[in-house]
């Protein structure tokens, strides 16, 4: 009888034994270093946190913790940086996997494209890898991406005569870095149909030469007219592979919610098609181009509560009312301090669409009451959507629209008082002050103007919220050299660039975390260390807080934390 009791009981205790081990929660707790909670005005630090299952359960004391979840998993920081996961302010997620995969134009540091030779020798150098091979298999063309006139040696755009030397039977289409401007061979330019007789496309430019012929330099429409139909040739592999290289780039800098910032109708059926698959590791939320239509837009994309289907979904709606500052495209009040090439007079650029236009897409937006961006570098670009933003809040106003202001390169400070007015929220662009803060003095916008690009101390005083973004791929999605810029303005030659205008580091972290959850509508899950909110860290080598701010781009990004579970992690 004893026995057969002792048999039924350790037979319980296993059956209870693997029952609690099923139901044991994942748990995690983080201690030992600087836990930046970026909650409030000022900086406040926590000796632990602890997740449970992905979501912050415990922030407090490390004694407190230990006694609460003491058969957690433990993560000593080593005297290491904890804070939140970083949001995207803005970015082009899909267009990053996309341009990972085309030979690398950037200038230096990022790239090789110091000059024309520099630019037409890494594309040959490109022909013949497996990556050129499967775009070019994919999509028939050669692509280049990042060259920048603006860093050049020559000061000038490569030729279709220069992309000639890569291939005069194959089209060749290389993508200027602010994404506003690209260069086509002679054979791109056969396949396009641009000859002399071709007309400009409205919102666009075709540039020439002395006899009127293309040169083989196309702006905005005359551009996006080759690239959107190539974005429209991805199949699923080629699109799967972006996705997951996007993802990757996003994931080293700490970035775990994304943001895809002009989705066309083939990336957004493949960005649905990934959440279908569960492909996504981290959040991602689409913004698709009005312009396209909106019929793919309300197909049940939109869903008004922001709520994930497999870490995806549609945020709103995006509209790009103007070009590139340093491209020289974007739509000014005043003229261009030089004027690029082929540009005569007072030249102040071009909007995309007229005042109407413009007008009645914002108004459709608010009518729907689907969150809206718009792309406004030049200063009549901002007044144009002020205008709209305006008469759609006569007509369809709502209480929590948070409309988006992306770039406000060239925001002018009597423009602000408007962008409180109607809560509209500034994402700014001070990445500027680095890539091309010289350019912006010399040849752009010139002295005092160049000064006040990106004026987020002046914004921030007058009570908006801000985000500040890296626009990838215009420039890598490298949070550090974001939060540097923000807080630093340094340009590549040294200089200050309008140092009335930088803010605390702590403010730009603000941009990356809790204010960037705001602009997302995420600020009761993202952003602060707080509990009930996601386990969405990231772990940095140093405190930006406490080390000299010009050292901050040297800061790196140890460990990624998505839900709890680390999606990147270096070796360290």
């Amino acid at each position: 009888m004893k026995t057969r009791l002792l048999v039924i009981a350790t037979i319980c205790w296993i059956a209870i034994a693997c029952q609690t081990n099923t139901n044991t929660p994942d748990q995690t707790i983080y201690y030992n270093g600087d836990i930046i909670t970026m909650e409030g005005d000022q900086p406040q630090y926590k000796e632990a946190v602890v997740q449970e299952n992905g979501n912050i359960v415990y922030v407090g004391t490390k004694a407190e913790a230990m006694q609460k979840y003491g058969l957690a998993k433990q993560v000593d920081l080593n005297g290491k940086t904890l804070l939140p996961a970083f949001l995207d302010g803005h970015g082009h997620f899909f267009n990053v996997g996309f341009t990972a995969l085309c030979a690398n134009l950037l200038p230096p540091p990022d790239g090789p494209g110091a000059d024309v030779a520099s630019v037409v020798e890494t594309m040959m150098a490109y022909k013949g890898t497996e990556d050129e091979k499967l775009m070019a298999e994919k999509l028939g063309w050669i692509i280049g991406n990042g060259y920048d006139d603006s860093q050049l040696a020559e000061k000038n755009h490569p030729k279709a005569s220069d992309l000639d030397k890569i291939s005069t039977d194959f089209p060749v289409i290389i993508l200027h870095q602010s994404g506003h401007l690209g260069v086509v061979n002679s054979k791109g330019l056969e396949l396009a149909g641009y000859t002399s007789e071709t007309p400009d496309p409205k919102g666009g430019v075709i540039r020439r030469d002395e006899n009127g012929n293309p040169n083989g330099v196309l702006e905005e429409a005359a551009m996006f007219n080759i690239l959107f139909p190539l974005l429209g040739k991805l199949d699923e592999e080629l699109a799967i592979k972006c996705i997951n290289k996007g993802q990757e780039e996003y994931a080293k800098k700490g970035y775990l919610t994304a943001q895809d910032g002009r989705t066309t109708v083939e990336q957004l059926a493949a960005l649905r098609a990934a959440a279908d698959d569960s492909i996504y590791y981290i959040d991602v939320v689409a913004y698709p181009d009005m312009t396209l239509g909106t019929e793919f837009i309300t197909e049940g994309t939109y869903i008004p509560t922001h709520i994930y289907k497999n870490k995806f979904r549609v945020g709103g709606v995006k509209l790009t009312l103007d070009g590139s500052p340093q491209g020289k495209t974007a739509w000014l009040t005043k003229c261009y301090h030089v004027n690029p090439e082929g540009r005569s007079g007072c030249y102040e650029g071009y909007p995309i669409m007229s005042d109407d236009k413009a007008t009645g897409f914002v108004k459709t937006a608010f009518k729907n009451k689907w969150q809206i961006l718009a792309h406004t570098n030049g200063d009549a670009a901002i007044d144009q959507y002020i205008t709209a933003v305006k008469a759609a809040e006569e007509e369809y106003g709502y209480d929590d629209h948070r409309t988006v202001m992306v770039h406000g390169q060239t925001l002018r400070h009597d423009q602000i008082p408007e962008l409180v007015k109607l809560k509209m929220l500034p994402s700014l662009f001070p990445m500027h002050t680095f890539y091309w803060g010289d350019w912006h003095r010399e040849s752009v916008l010139g002295e005092p103007r160049a000064e006040y690009i990106s004026p987020c101390r002046d914004v921030i005083d007058a009570g908006l919220t801000i985000t500040s973004h890296h626009d990838a791929p215009v420039t890598f999605p490298n949070s550090m050299r974001v939060l540097d810029a923000t807080v630093n303005r340094v340009t590549r030659s040294g200089k200050i660039l309008g140092p009335e205008q930088r803010i605390t580091t702590y403010e730009g972290l603000k941009t990356l975390t809790a204010w960037a959850a705001y602009q997302y509508f995420e600020e009761e899950s993202k952003g602060t260390l707080t509990v009930g909110k996601l386990a969405d860290f990231v772990i940095l080598n140093e405190n930006p807080l406490k080390i000299e701010p010009t050292e901050i781009h040297d800061i790196q990004i140890l460990e990624s934390i998505k839900g709890g579970k680390t999606v990147f992690q270096m070796k360290y």
